[in-house]
């Protein structure tokens, strides 16, 4: 039909404006709304399609999907993006290997070789998508342990089962017919992504949502190709390829390899530096004397701000801050949060100005000119062993200079250490002050006391 060919062409030009789009801040609204529209299009497009052939199984699909999608976005809150990405991802990839299933089951004593190898290699991606999302939306729920389950010969037995998915994608292009090996090659790429994502720890599910969601992308212009589909091979592309590249962009801001965020481990132990002294805690009242004398004021947002859902509390303290005559900024480190961009998500639900939000590479050598930084929940981000202790090992790893501050406030609500397990010195520094509590409430009780001061 030509309006469906249409309507593919708009939503393909939708998804490429949008990616443009979301790549800047500023314009980051108009590229969820083109996305939006280019998926609704889309979705017209199908139905127009096949709705011709089983329009009660659409119709049923359409009632379900709606349902589940309405409710997930009343019902999650912006602190749970991360998840909903991860499940989205596992939805999506799910979707795909199953009607890769389903191509194949309808047709595998007719399939051509080139054929069975895409959709050997669809029905990989997507399972191992499927499993790996889940396991990382229940470490990002809490559902179970953030730290990788590490044991003896993980790596070979990863491998291995990785390689007989891979083997039996092969044996499928030689003999389409063999329908148990298809069988054996989906339950081994299941497994394979329930060990990758269950080997890795919390403080690596930024990057291990990009690369997932590149996983997914793939797979769907994988099934492209199968369903002879020109704008699934469009938009899986732009998904795997801008997946791909922001995966690689976070391996660069935590200075890692993808193989070591895969099967590194990272985060399967607890370091301690050795560190001497004691913290030095601080009550609101001397935390606020501080604040009010500042003139220059950087907030550094960790995840410990999504937990507390602290960052309405954030902006008014900011509002509070500037009308007292202080400059305030928002350091944003690449890899802060759950997911790429965590921390913008959050803070644009407050309003906080865009110009406000600084990148690590621009707020780093201005961080010695700063009168106080206050920390809210990051961790890893802003420890500063990363540069100075090679045993470390989050040793490369490039942080937010909070130290170099002339004071820093640190909210907490207790010393555990980050997702990485890595002690962080900048708390038993002289220049640093620890304000234990809920962030939400510690933040409350700052600007009440701002009011009562005007």
């Amino acid at each position: 039909m030509a309006v469906v060919e249409l309507l593919y062409i708009i939503s393909a030009a939708l998804f490429i404006l949008s990616l443009k789009w979301m790549s800047h801040v500023e314009s980051s609204r108009r590229g969820n709304y083109a996305g939006s529209l280019g998926m609704l299009l889309a979705f017209i497009a199908t139905v127009l399609a096949v709705a011709e052939l089983r329009y009660d199984i659409v119709a049923y699909a359409i009632i379900a999907g709606g349902i589940i999608g309405a409710v997930m976005a009343m019902k999650m809150p912006m602190t749970a993006v991360p998840q909903r990405t991860a499940i989205s991802h596992a939805f999506g990839a799910f979707a795909a290997a199953l009607v890769g299933t389903a191509e194949y089951l309808q047709n595998n004593l007719s399939i051509d070789k080139f054929t069975m190898g895409v959709i050997s290699a669809e029905v990989i991606l997507g399972f191992l998508t499927f499993t790996g999302s889940i396991i990382a939306f229940a470490k990002l729920q809490e559902m179970i342990s953030g730290k990788p389950l590490i044991y003896p010969g993980r790596r070979i037995v990863t491998f291995s089962i990785l390689a007989g998915a891979v083997l039996c994608a092969v044996l499928l292009v030689i003999a389409p017919q063999k329908q148990f090996v298809f069988v054996i090659m989906s339950v081994l790429s299941l497994i394979f992504g329930l060990l990758m994502v269950i080997s890795i720890g919390g403080a690596d599910m930024p990057t291990v949502i990009a690369i997932l969601n590149s996983f997914a992308g793939l797979s769907a212009s994988a099934l492209g190709f199968v369903l002879n589909n020109k704008l699934l091979i469009v938009a899986g592309a732009l998904d795997g390829s801008s997946g791909f590249i922001l995966a690689i962009i976070m391996s660069k801001a935590m200075n890692r390899s993808f193989l070591n965020i895969l099967f590194g481990g990272f985060g399967a132990a607890s370091s301690k530096n050795g560190q001497k002294g004691s913290v030095r805690p601080i009550s609101s009242d001397d935390t606020y004397s501080i604040l009010e004398a500042a003139q220059s004021v950087v907030i550094v947002p960790g995840y410990g701000m999504a937990v507390a859902q602290a960052q309405h509390a954030v902006r008014e303290l900011a509002s509070m801050l500037e009308k007292n005559g202080a400059e305030v900024r928002y350091a944003i480190h690449p890899v802060a949060g759950r997911m790429p961009g965590h921390m913008n998500v959050l803070l644009a639900e407050a309003n906080v100005p865009y110009d406000q939000l600084v990148e690590m590479d621009s707020i780093n050598p201005i961080m010695d000119t700063i009168d106080v930084a206050i920390v809210i929940g990051a961790n890893d981000v802003v420890n500063p062993s990363a540069r100075t202790d090679k045993s470390s090992p989050i040793y490369g790893m490039p942080v937010i200079d909070v130290e170099k501050a002339r004071t820093a406030i640190v909210l907490k609500r207790s010393m555990a250490s980050g997702f990485s397990g890595v002690e962080n010195p900048l708390f038993f520094k002289e220049t640093t002050r620890m304000l234990f509590g809920d962030a939400k409430d510690s933040l409350n009780q700052l600007v009440a006391k701002f009011k009562e001061n005007k």
